[in-house]
């Protein structure tokens, strides 16, 4: 008990460490433009009060490549939402998130900051906005690029304040097998919430829709593609917080105690990577000279 005593008085020391790994891994100007994947895990709280009202402890994380390592950690409960410019802007650095992040002021935010962004759209996730500041539909864009299977031009998104963000619209359809399996999932989808599905939703379904800030003069379709086909490392690396390292629901109710069990599980992460990903089964990425 004395041990447990002490471990909890241990939050901000293991606070520090984890800022001091993190920081010892800062991506040098030298070496590129860094990849920096958005997105955040949950573990359940513990105690009956925190599983009745499905209380979380919500772990929000940037994992960067080339270094294949997590390159920040901010712990909350789950009242403090996911946003997009939550973690701290690397001057240079290119931003990946999911549709989740889709926050217009936010991103406008994190480019004012020196950064470009990379961003999965949904149709209706957005106000999409044309060069007049008109409304833009954008199923029928969708249908009008259908023959060739593929959008490349500027897009606005109206904000809440401020001026519309101007952005690149990339859309592109996908295999039919694809299309089938994400129509059949949205369907499930709409059955779960108890919901009718709009003949829209199955129309956006066929498509893989990104928005972002990097030029067309710089990067292709393909090289966007290839950008935001990257994402799928930071949910290995949850994996590994959750498979490898064991992590779960603190023991006990008090936050006293479950601040210094997750932060002891992170800072376990950020001293093993180096050597997890030497035994890794997939081929570790390299930056493109």
């Amino acid at each position: 008990m004395a041990l447990f005593y002490r471990l909890r008085q241990c939050g901000d020391w293991f606070t520090v460490l984890v800022e001091r790994l993190l920081a010892a891994a800062a991506p040098k100007a030298s070496r590129g433009r860094l990849i920096r994947i958005i997105d955040a895990t949950t573990v359940p709280q513990a105690g009956p009060a925190a599983r009745k009202n499905s209380e979380l402890w919500r772990i929000h994380s940037a994992f960067d490549l080339p270094y294949e390592r997590f390159g920040h950690f901010e712990l909350t409960d789950q009242q403090e939402g996911e946003t997009f410019d939550r973690i701290p802007v690397v001057k240079g650095e290119i931003r990946i998130a999911d549709r989740a992040y889709l926050q217009p002021d936010r991103i406008s935010a994190v480019l004012e900051a020196g950064a470009d962004v990379l961003i999965r759209a949904g149709w209706k996730n957005a106000r999409w906005l044309d060069a007049k500041g008109c409304p833009l539909d954008l199923i029928a864009e969708l249908r009008a690029g259908n023959a060739r299977g593929l959008i490349d031009r500027p897009i606005w998104i109206k904000r809440k304040a401020g001026a519309p963000l101007a952005m690149r619209l990339i859309a592109v359809k996908k295999s039919a097998d694809a299309a089938a399996a994400s129509r059949r999932k949205a369907r499930r989808d709409a059955q779960d919430e108890n919901r009718t599905i709009s003949k829209e939703t199955l129309e956006a379904a066929d498509w893989v829709i990104l928005v972002t800030s990097l030029a067309p003069d710089e990067f292709t379709v393909e090289d966007v593609l290839a950008l935001y086909r990257l994402r799928w490392r930071i949910e290995l690396g949850f994996k590994r917080l959750k498979s490898l390292i064991g992590l779960k629901t603190p023991p006990g109710t008090d936050p006293r105690s479950a601040k210094p069990y997750l932060l002891a599980h992170l800072l376990i992460i950020l001293l093993l990577e180096p050597l997890v990903r030497e035994f890794e089964d997939s081929p570790h990425w390299t930056q493109a000279a």
